[in-house]
């Protein structure tokens, strides 16, 4: 009867070797598997930042651009208000050289005057 115990219990213990290098070859693959997927969520994290820094760049550059087209358009603006403005104060000189030699009746000079006036 020895022998038999001795048999179940080197059954056992084989059983038991069995289950534990059976369990480290599954925790070995799992973290094979673990790694593998790290490294593809690592890859894919990348690229996506790659996308997004790359997106945003063509952004900076839109929001430059129009930013650029308006300052020149509110300067363009500005250069016609004050070319404008320019022409319409020789006018007014002229229109006074008109009135005073008696061309332009007062009345005609206020008028003109009010009109240029109202441009300014």
């Amino acid at each position: 009867m020895k022998e038999k115990k001795g048999g179940y219990i080197d059954k056992f213990l084989k059983k038991a070797d069995k289950a534990i290098q059976d369990g480290i070859k599954k925790a070995d693959e799992a973290l094979e598997e673990a790694v593998e997927f790290g490294s593809m969520t690592a890859k894919q994290a990348a690229k996506t930042s790659k996308e997004l820094s790359e997106k945003a760049k063509k952004e900076k550059e839109n929001l430059e651009k129009k930013s650029r087209k308006k300052i020149n358009e509110g300067m363009e603006s500005a250069k016609k208000m004050t070319s404008n403005s320019t022409e319409d104060l020789k006018m007014l000189e002229k229109l006074g050289k008109l009135r005073k030699s008696g061309i332009l009746t007062e009345k005609e000079f206020q008028e003109k005057k009010k009109k240029i006036l109202s441009r300014i």
